[in-house]
């Protein structure tokens, strides 16, 4: 399902634990790591498709989380051509997206990347909310700054900072190499095989993939 421009709509979701960490997801068989997100189905709400998607990509139900905001208009990538089907080439453009911040009101052993037989995720972990862009797929990069600068005002006050340098996938203050916010967690290009964990502290910050992918802003 295409806009007039070419555009799939989509959501995205950023979730918070107690702390106002973020769930940080490895995608599958890459070393790049994301937010989950999916497409809108035909006829299908925003709220509809995001609540799907919390399910299918880590296993969560709708009340496990509550929403504290979403993104006051649609945000938008293009996917470059080598990454296009061929069949879609001239068709699809990219992706539209609505984000949703949400808060997990539940335990996080509630999270589940084998919820369906088609998982998004093989390994994920807490990080802070500003996360680091140059582990994020290259074009998708705005969108993530737009999104996470944009929904920062519904953070603590500590929180709410823009702590991205404008025209750079960098955060600020971050000394030791394009990886350093991984210091005391798992490096990005950790490959982690199903029932396995790397846990450098007693939180378990990165849990592997079996442990059994409008209107104004407004807090809900």
């Amino acid at each position: 399902m295409l806009d007039r421009e070419g555009f799939r709509p989509n959501v995205g979701i950023i979730l918070l634990n107690q702390r106002n960490q973020v769930f940080w997801g490895k995608r599958i068989r890459s070393h790049s790591w994301q937010f989950p997100q999916g497409g809108i189905d035909r006829g299908e709400t925003p709220e509809q498709a995001m609540y799907r998607e919390l399910h299918e990509e880590v296993g969560l139900m709708p009340e496990h989380v509550s929403i504290v905001a979403r993104t006051r208009d649609w945000l938008r990538y293009e996917v470059p051509d080598r990454f296009i089907r061929r069949d879609a080439r001239g068709h699809y453009k990219g992706q539209k997206q609505i984000w949703y911040l949400l808060r997990l009101v539940a335990q996080d052993w509630h999270l589940n990347l084998r919820a369906t037989s088609h998982p998004e995720f093989d390994a994920w972990r807490w990080h802070d909310y500003w996360v680091p862009l140059d582990v994020v797929v290259e074009f998708k990069r705005g969108v993530y700054e737009m999104a996470l600068t944009e929904l920062a005002r519904y953070l603590p006050r500590n929180e709410h900072r823009n702590r991205y340098l404008r025209g750079a996938g960098r955060q600020r203050g971050l000394d030791d190499g394009p990886h350093a916010a991984y210091s005391s967690g798992a490096p990005p290009c950790m490959e982690l095989p199903p029932g396995a964990s790397f846990d450098p502290d007693p939180q378990g910050d990165l849990r592997a993939g079996d442990s059994n992918n409008v209107d104004m802003p407004r807090p809900l």
